[in-house]
């Protein structure tokens, strides 16, 4: 059995993105957005996201709508839609995330956005196959 105290998890966590679990069919990823970070503007052809933010202010960019994002909030992003997080306060912006399928290398773990990035772009951040 696979037990997270999620919260708690992510909060410790001083990395950019940090898979923790991937199945079949999700991953279960946390993430830490630096002060004046950002995930960075994509679309996920195939892939439905959830993010849930544990702590800091950001704001949620999707198809095109903004809004405001804090502790405790969730957003979906299904399959297709643009998409970007930026942090927006003085404090990084920690979340958890569950793709599914999954979206990156199994136990993948990338300290910065730029290190994350170059992963992508050398092939090395795939998601398993099944």
């Amino acid at each position: 059995m696979e037990h997270f105290t999620i919260a708690t998890v992510a909060e410790k966590s001083p990395d950019f993105r940090r898979v923790l679990w991937t199945g079949d069919h999700t991953q279960l990823v946390i993430m830490t957005i630096p002060p004046d970070g950002e995930i960075g503007e994509e679309v996920h052809e195939d892939i439905d996201q959830i993010l849930t933010f544990v702590s800091g202010v950001g704001e949620a960019q999707v198809a095109g709508k903004k809004r405001k994002v804090a502790q405790g909030d969730l957003v979906v992003v299904p399959a297709g839609t643009k998409h970007n997080f930026v942090n927006t306060g003085p404090n990084p912006l920690v979340l958890y995330t569950v793709y599914g399928p999954p979206e990156h290398a199994d136990q993948a773990v990338h300290r910065t956005k730029e290190e994350a990035d170059a992963a992508e772009a050398a092939g090395k951040d795939e998601p398993p196959t099944s």
